[in-house]
């Protein structure tokens, strides 16, 4: 399976896909002290639509962006007597783009954001469907008025985390959808928080903030470099995806991830995260 994979269709055709065809994933719970290991099946629900929980791009001021960045731009193609503009007589709409992934709506990006050579995420190996929780998580307050996520939270909600993680922090305003971070030093995870998350096995953390690290840190990125294990244990297929909005309307709980990415040779890529509705069943 190649990163292709990630780019199938939209995700209605997707969840229609493993809904008829009955495709389901197998996670393998963390045996408890006096529990053996217990397989539960994965299984999506038929009457659910999948659920976008990406922040789209869009023009102009007023829209989500972090690491001040202006604004997106988008603009008509002017050259040679040619515009690319129906509005304004043109033939067709044909358009330049001026935007930075890091900077403005949901991105994806792999360990060549923090690395000497820039690995491209375009080359990491996404399964197409992945099982993932959602959990939402209230940062606690830091001695020095930070906003955190630290190790007992993380620990507390999220015992046993699958393959991919999605959080959702509160409060969980609409705000989040148009907010301009740049100077705000949002809250962020520790490096002990991002620790416990890697040696429970999470591959692609996904989150709606601008960053899993704090805003200005001197350049140390602690947590991104404890997720891709720089230097000394590298992940090369781990992802971690920013700037999401997930819903109060959607619960937490077991779901099937689809996360779709645009093919930019880059170290990271504007991305479109698909939540498939699913219940976990138990297998004898």
């Amino acid at each position: 399976m190649n990163s292709d994979c990630n780019r199938l269709g939209n995700g209605r055709n997707l969840f229609r896909i493993a809904a008829v065809f009955g495709w389901v994933l197998f996670a393998q719970c963390r045996p408890s002290s006096t529990d053996e290991a217990m397989t539960h099946t994965l299984v999506p629900d038929p009457t659910a639509q999948p659920i976008d929980i990406s922040i789209p791009l869009v023009a102009g001021e007023g829209r989500t962006s972090a690491w001040y960045v202006p604004p997106i731009v988008i603009e008509p193609v002017r050259a040679n007597g040619f515009v690319g503009s129906v509005a304004e007589g043109g033939s067709v709409n044909f358009r330049d783009i001026a935007f930075n992934p890091h900077g403005h709506g949901t991105h994806t990006e792999c360990m060549g954001h923090i690395t000497e050579v820039v690995h491209s995420v375009n080359a990491v190996k996404i399964p197409w469907l992945m099982t993932c929780d959602l959990v939402t998580i209230g940062p606690a307050q830091a001695e020095n008025g930070d906003l955190i996520l630290d190790l007992e939270t993380i620990q507390a909600i999220c015992p046993s985390p699958a393959e991919a993680l999605v959080i959702r922090t509160t409060p969980n305003d609409l705000g989040k959808m148009m907010r301009a971070w740049s100077n705000t030093n949002p809250p962020y995870i520790t490096a002990e928080a991002m620790a416990y998350l890697v040696e429970g096995g999470v591959m692609h953390l996904l989150i709606d903030l601008p960053s899993v690290d704090r805003e200005v840190d001197g350049g140390e990125l602690a947590a991104h470099h404890v997720f891709w294990g720089i230097p000394e244990a590298p992940r090369p297929q781990a992802t971690i995806t920013e700037f999401i909005y997930v819903p109060d309307s959607v619960p937490d709980g077991p779901y099937l991830l689809n996360l779709q990415t645009a093919p930019f040779e880059n170290d990271a890529t504007p991305s479109r995260p698909l939540l498939i509705p699913a219940s976990k069943r138990q297998t004898p």
